[in-house]
């Protein structure tokens, strides 16, 4: 199997208490793919960042390897808060 014909896909949803998830996927067709953190807090999506995947790491999953740290770059910013947004 080439990488162009690689279609992967995986998604963990990790909770925590008061009412915060986050969701970390993995999506990867035709041999280009991109990883992405959303975080959520009470049902609401708070922070969402989407990077695309290094193709040295499409093939380590593509032979089942792990990645330590696939998603340490993909750190959600905290907003800097405001007079307008304190509340």
């Amino acid at each position: 199997m080439t990488t162009n014909n690689f279609d992967y896909t995986n998604t963990e949803i990790k909770l925590q208490g008061g009412g915060s998830k986050t969701v970390r996927k993995i999506v990867i067709k035709k041999g280009k793919g991109y990883k992405s953190v959303t975080k959520y807090n009470k049902g609401k999506k708070t922070r969402m960042i989407k990077k695309p995947i290094h193709k040295l790491h499409i093939e380590l999953i593509k032979n089942r390897k792990f990645i330590p740290g696939l998603f340490m770059d993909c750190k959600c910013k905290e907003r800097n808060k405001t007079k307008k947004n304190k509340n």
